[in-house]
């Protein structure tokens, strides 16, 4: 199936983990994908990746805190292509630690990564597929905007604030024909969450292993994502058969706030 044939679609964090899933997944059904990560060589490897599945890819240095950095990158991609139909916002960061402990420095640059990055890039699709009458916005959030742990504020705090730009961005682009979802991932096999256990478990005395063998037994499904499975809701609501979903935060977590 490619549903997205000749469509351009822009991620951002698409170096590695979800962010890399979910632009090969873009490129096996025809999209032309535009990779925006810090991580050149990485990043390179994703589009080069796309590109075996016979679609048009762009690798661009683009870091997200940047607004020039963002705003470079867009201008490439309707330089080259002429058009915006899908945005994945999907670069982000964890850090966390005791709450006496936060540091100012290290909180503002997980609000930049994590929080500004989304809104500048929502910021510099919205024009675009406004004009085209058409467009589709996912902002990747975490179920740690819905719920949360121990010495983890900072990360659910940006979160969820993900999930308040994607409402409302949701309720203003809506009349001119774009929606805007968030997708709200569990615990996703990733260098992201591995490098995660590692530090929090060794927080409260446990091993790596033992922490994300611990995460997957609080879910209904008993095990951790993969990325592709987060990519698959991605394309979804992307497509076609989305068009009257706006405005929710969908949790894509084996049931682990359900459970």
């Amino acid at each position: 199936m490619r549903r997205f044939e000749n469509q351009v679609v822009v991620i951002t964090g698409s170096a590695t983990g979800i962010g890399a899933a979910t632009a090969l997944r873009f490129a096996a059904e025809g999209a032309r994908v535009a990779c925006l990560d810090i991580n050149d060589a990485d990043n390179e490897a994703t589009a080069e990746a796309a590109q075996a599945a016979g679609v048009e890819a762009l690798a661009l240095h683009c870091d997200v805190r940047s607004r020039d950095s963002q705003h470079a990158a867009f201008e490439t991609v309707k330089g080259s292509w002429g058009r915006l139909d899908v945005l994945v916002a999907s670069a982000g960061i964890y850090v966390g630690g005791p709450l006496p402990e936060v540091p100012l420095d290290r909180w503002d640059d997980i609000v930049a990564v994590n929080l500004t990055g989304v809104l500048v890039s929502n910021s510099l699709a919205a024009p675009v597929m406004t004009a085209q009458g058409r467009g589709s916005i996912i902002n990747i959030a975490s179920m740690a905007a819905k719920t949360s742990w121990p010495y983890s504020a900072e990360y659910s705090g940006t979160k969820s604030g993900v999930v308040g730009i994607t409402r409302s961005a949701a309720m203003e682009l809506g009349p001119h024909g774009v929606t805007v979802n968030a997708v709200c991932a569990g615990n996703t096999l990733t260098d992201m969450v591995r490098k995660v256990a590692a530090e929090v478990g060794a927080t409260v005395g446990m091993g790596a292993q033992e922490w994300l063998d611990m995460r997957a037994n609080d879910t209904a499904l008993k095990r951790l994502a993969r990325p592709e499975e987060i990519a698959g809701v991605v394309a979804f609501l992307a497509s076609d058969d989305a068009r009257y979903l706006t405005g929710q935060a969908i949790e894509v977590d084996g049931g682990l706030v359900l459970s």
